[in-house]
């Protein structure tokens, strides 16, 4: 707790879906000076933005979370955006941190970052050695290159800069928008979609053995599409343990190799959509479309340098973090 007392912290992207929790834990540690810049304000793609965000929060400790992200549709469609973004927002932030000497600059990598065939579980040091997945590689190399820009920093300045590598995350929050969303949220509402109202739904979720209709399994007459094989991996961490992870690694992690932060587990895509099916009694027709890509062949990642550099380890079970998304999701979905 002490770590964060009398601190200025800046979290760019600090309202989106991991940013809100990472700002909720830095109250639960006492740390009074959080400043969020929203996007409609500060656009971090502008140096001039980046300046004046700077001159507004005069912070100790940055935390540069914004990113424009998506999942494989939103990559292919928007290649030169996600890079070129990515890219300003990251060198800019972090070239300004250096300018005006703020105590340490905490920037998130990406596993899009990995090359595409990186051998399971994916270590650090495998980050160089080959070529990241087509499909998000600009968004992947844009992110990497604040690897290289930290690690430069520290050598030539002394700029005390860490890099963090999150796998998927997923959680309540998340981007549910089927244009941009990652492949967790985009199954979720596929299925959850199909299943009706709200009421039925989190029946099915939480008293699955009550005798009652809306308890049973449920087949809706359209099949649900699916892209891809099915036989891709992916490796979930929640965002709660995410947002636990990056304030460990501020508080203890001061050196310029990049960590893991992950669950250390993988599931297939088939897997997943299984997972989603049984948690809500789902047990309708399921199209493979083997004409759109799977994306990594497979995603997951080495944790056990962030658990001896700082002490993190993942602590909710996968299927527990699930329900908890699907929950969410189900109750904004019937607010809208």
């Amino acid at each position: 707790m002490g770590f964060w007392e009398n601190k200025r912290v800046l979290i760019t992207g600090g309202a989106g879906f991991l940013g809100s929790f990472v700002a909720q834990r830095l109250k639960d540690r006492a740390c009074a000076n959080v400043f969020v810049p929203r996007s409609k304000e500060y656009n971090l793609v502008e140096m001039e933005a980046v300046r004046r965000v700077y001159r507004d929060s005069a912070p100790d400790i940055v935390i540069h979370l914004a990113a424009r992200v998506g999942g494989i549709g939103a990559n292919q469609a928007n290649p030169g955006r996600f890079f070129y973004d990515n890219l300003m927002m990251g060198v800019q932030m972090m070239e300004v941190g250096r300018q005006v000497g703020i105590e340490k600059f905490v920037a998130i990598g990406t596993i899009c970052a990995y090359p595409k065939f990186t051998p399971v579980p994916f270590k650090e040091e495998d980050l160089w050695n080959g070529y990241p997945e087509e499909t998000n590689a600009p968004y992947g190399l844009a992110k990497k290159m604040l690897l290289v820009q930290s690690q430069a920093y520290r050598q030539q300045y002394g700029f005390n800069a860490i890099y963090l590598l999150p796998v998927n995350l997923y959680g309540p929050g998340d981007n549910f928008d089927p244009e941009s969303s990652h492949v967790g949220p985009a199954l979720i509402k596929k299925i959850v979609d199909a299943m009706g109202g709200k009421e039925a739904t989190l029946q099915r979720i939480h008293q699955p053995d009550r005798p009652n209709r809306s308890n049973r399994l449920f087949r809706p007459d359209q099949p649900i599409i699916v892209w891809g094989t099915g036989k891709a991996t992916r490796e979930f961490l929640y965002v709660e343990d995410a947002a636990e992870g990056i304030l460990l690694a501020t508080e203890k992690h001061n050196k310029p190799d990049p960590i893991n932060l992950g669950a250390g587990f993988e599931i297939t895509i088939r897997g997943l959509v299984e997972l989603i099916a049984k948690v809500i009694n789902f047990e309708g027709e399921i199209i493979w479309d083997s004409s759109k890509p799977d994306g990594q062949p497979r995603r997951m990642l080495d944790v056990s340098k962030a658990e001896k550099e700082f002490g993190f380890k993942a602590t909710t079970p996968f299927e527990e973090g699930l329900k908890k998304t699907i929950d969410w999701y189900i109750c904004a979905r019937e607010t809208k």
